[in-house]
């Protein structure tokens, strides 16, 4: 599907708030075929969102080590996961420090998570994306971990008040741009 025709489709989804203020764009090389043009979205004009640019608004991150020691970050535990580690340390380990092995096995976890989401969306082309996007449902989109179908959801006219509404907690885990464009539908509402 030709550039124009793709972003006709993606922008026909836009929930109206948004209609205007996300756009997609993209940059071509006329005289190089064989050179991949640029996909980008802009927010109220500035380029928030660049697959592979690490000058954009949102954090890139290059190691765990920095998911881990941002305070940004806020990993909710629950008791399960207490008592895993209760009963991988055989009930020797006081209370308090139960819930910090517990927060720290999830970040990392987490961090593994978010740097593969990261490094594939690097890699990954934006028209196949979104093509594939307009062709599956859209609990799938949201429900993925490809940070990309995550964003093009969240902006996504199908998605209604209640769902985005419900999504508060799944969105803590998720990248800092997908959270970034869940606020920015959050503030539509």
């Amino acid at each position: 599907m030709a550039w124009s025709k793709l972003k006709q489709h993606l922008e026909s989804f836009l929930c109206p708030a948004l209609y205007g203020r996300v756009e997609y764009r993209a940059t071509g090389y006329r005289y190089l075929p064989d050179k991949a043009g640029l996909c980008y979205i802009a927010v109220d004009k500035k380029n928030v969102f660049n697959m592979s640019d690490i000058t954009t608004l949102i954090r890139w991150y290059q190691t765990e080590l920095e998911i881990k020691n941002d305070s940004d970050i806020q990993i909710p535990i629950n008791n399960e996961e207490i008592e895993a580690v209760r009963k991988d340390t055989k009930g020797i380990v006081p209370e308090d420090r139960l819930k910090v092995i517990a927060r720290s096995r999830k970040i990392s976890e987490y961090a593994k998570e978010l740097l593969s989401a990261q490094s594939s969306l690097s890699k990954s082309n934006f028209v196949v994306v979104a093509n594939k996007f307009l062709s599956i449902s859209i609990e799938e989109s949201i429900e993925s971990n490809d940070i990309l179908l995550n964003i093009l959801a969240l902006v996504d006219r199908r998605v209604g008040k209640k769902r985005i509404l419900n999504m508060t907690e799944k969105m803590k885990l998720k990248h800092p741009i997908v959270q970034y464009f869940y606020e920015l539908r959050l503030s539509t509402l």
